[in-house]
């Protein structure tokens, strides 16, 4: 292993950060949250008595659903952490294209989805997308610096 190799760059130290805290939500989706939040409630703005006829099986129907929505988040972030420490912290471009991607279907939609129905959690989303987007930032300002170095022959 090249010396150049076992430095950690900013931009995948960011992007593990992302990863990890997309792994913590995940877990959060899968493992405690309810199936219905006070936000969840006063968007559907129904009066008590027909959220009460319908809360049983709607509670158990989106129980189902978070854990997979959960399941899908956590992956994400595994698979983040994942490109940081591997192709995206070597520099690579199509790393830094799948990152980008990944990004905006993910966590940024989520969060501009939160921002649509005013969740109590917008500001937590969208500081976490802005972690994922800063760790692509950090990317375009380091790539100068690591294709300017002559390539290994290792």
């Amino acid at each position: 292993m090249d010396v150049e190799y076992r430095t950690w760059p900013l931009s995948s130290i960011v992007l593990i950060a992302a990863g990890i805290s997309l792994v913590g939500i995940g877990s959060y989706f899968i493992l405690i949250r309810p199936a219905l939040l006070p936000e969840d409630i006063r968007f559907m703005a129904m009066p008590a008595a027909q959220l009460d006829a319908i809360r049983p099986r709607l509670e158990m129907w989106l129980t189902h659903v978070f854990r997979v929505m959960g399941g899908y988040v956590l992956a994400t972030g595994i698979l983040a952490v994942t490109l940081a420490v591997t192709s995206f912290r070597r520099h690579s471009i199509p790393a830094a294209v799948g990152a980008a991607t990944g990004g905006v279907a993910s966590i940024g939609w989520m969060a501009v989805v939160n921002f649509m129905i005013d969740s109590d959690f917008k500001w937590v989303l969208l500081a976490m997308a802005l972690v994922w987007a800063l760790s692509l930032v950090l990317f375009l300002w380091e790539l100068p610096k690591t294709s300017a170095k002559p390539a290994s022959t290792a």
